[in-house]
């Protein structure tokens, strides 16, 4: 029986040079919109005393969703990861395979055989995860296989980078339908 090696490193925990982590400007500037939004909603329900408590309260209640949703999102949604040579922004996502088409994907990273006509149909789910980590502008790529073994989906390929023109025909060859 042909066993796979042990792998260490995943793609998420890896770090490559040209990734870094950025504050999104426009996050910010969302967040704090939001805020200044829920603090006049807070001020006007306070203002209210003449006016229906029933007004008041959607507002107060209006008001404190709004600040909480904005300090959620400068604090934990605020930072957005870049590849640095061309500035575009990254994305992350996951995409599924059967077991079967295994051995063909680990060949296809392996090799960067991305022009390779091979019928490859993506699931909703699967017993093989491809997580990959793409840049807008398709200029980079960083891809990782995982097998499911009973539980947990464990990694059977270190992480492939791809950058260019190999980068490029990745995001072809995998997410031409859906990029």
């Amino acid at each position: 029986m042909n066993e796979t090696p042990h792998v260490e490193t995943t793609l998420l925990s890896s770090a490559h040079p040209y990734i870094s982590k950025h504050i999104s400007c426009f996050s910010v500037f969302v967040s704090v919109a939001l805020v200044v939004v829920g603090i006049a909603a807070i001020i006007l329900a306070l203002d209210l005393n003449t006016a229906p408590s029933t007004l008041s309260m959607v507002l107060l209640t209006v008001g404190t969703i709004f600040l909480l949703i904005a300090l959620y999102r400068l604090f934990w949604r605020s930072k957005e990861l870049v590849y640095t040579p061309t500035g575009s922004s990254i994305s992350e996502g996951s995409c599924y395979w059967d077991v079967s088409d295994l051995q063909e994907l680990s060949r296809l990273l392996e090799q960067s055989d991305f022009a390779s006509t091979a019928p490859l149909t993506v699931k909703l789910s699967g017993n093989v995860r491809l997580d990959y980590i793409l840049s807008k502008d398709r200029k980079f790529a960083a891809v990782q296989l995982f097998r499911f073994v009973p539980y947990v989906y464990e990694p059977v390929s270190q992480v492939y980078y791809y950058t260019g023109e190999v980068a490029e025909a990745f995001v072809h060859r995998f997410f031409h339908k859906n990029f």
